[in-house]
């Protein structure tokens, strides 16, 4: 797939890796829609995006909500007169122990902490997948592509038994969207950054980010335009799919 015929939707385009996945592909001439529910966020990548060869349109829209994703694809499909690809990059943290001992009890996990990360990091995704991959079904697409933004803490991190848990999911759906979709033309695979300098590693404590620092063997953050990279190739390499790429510097959780 080249990419410059690209038509796409890249949700959580607002910042981060989504943000510089929807930046990338307007300048290497790809037309997509940017979707995430920070309004603000969206405008500032609208407005950097200005000049690109492609064109960046964008949405705001909530992954978990059924009835906004089968509208915003809908809506995609008209604004791009077509749509080949989906980039899932949407996620949040919300970490916390499963159980720690306080002085008098025993702090749990809080359900709704549970769910919101697997609301957006998994349900999130199926949602976008399906009405995507229905879509391309329906008009016959011939070449299709979905991406999911995994991360290497799926194989497991303490404090983040949700996060771990929703890219782990993931990437079993991303093997086995694979399977399904093949026969049909679209190829699913997926990218797993280590630590990547985003927001969403911002909002980490210090301690934190030391700790996991030091399972990476090349002893550095990564940059969001190196996961990108991830991307092109998969966009590029047609002979790709079933298969989650870790860029992480070695890190192993």
């Amino acid at each position: 797939m080249k990419l410059g015929d690209v038509r796409a939707i890249v949700t959580g385009a607002a910042s981060g890796i989504g943000r510089e996945f929807a930046l990338q592909l307007a300048r290497s001439g790809a037309n997509l829609v940017a979707v995430d529910v920070d309004a603000d966020g969206l405008r500032s990548v609208s407005r950097e995006a200005e000049g690109a060869s492609g064109r960046l349109l964008t949405a705001q829209l909530d992954v978990t909500r059924e009835d906004e994703v089968k509208a915003g694809v809908e809506d995609a499909v008209a604004r791009l007169e077509g749509l080949d690809t989906l980039v899932n990059c949407a996620g949040i943290l919300r970490d916390g122990l499963l159980v720690a001992p306080e002085e008098e009890w025993v702090r749990k996990l809080p359900t709704a902490q549970w769910k919101a990360v697997i609301d957006t990091n998994l349900t999130g995704p199926y949602l976008m997948a399906r009405e995507v991959a229905a879509s391309m079904l329906r008009r016959r697409v011939r070449q299709g592509l979905i991406v999911n933004v995994s991360s290497v803490t799926s194989k497991g991190n303490p404090g983040q038994s949700n996060y771990s848990a929703s890219k782990a999911g993931l990437d079993a759906l991303t093997r086995t969207w694979a399977l399904e979709l093949a026969p049909h033309g679209i190829r699913v695979a997926g990218i797993a950054p280590g630590l990547t300098d985003t927001p969403m590693l911002a909002a980490m404590s210090p301690e934190q980010r030391e700790r996991l620092l030091e399972q990476v063997p090349l002893a550095r953050v990564g940059t969001t335009e190196e996961i990108w990279l991830a991307l092109e190739f998969i966009i590029r390499c047609d002979y790709v799919t079933a298969r989650v790429i870790d860029v992480d510097g070695g890190a192993t959780f």
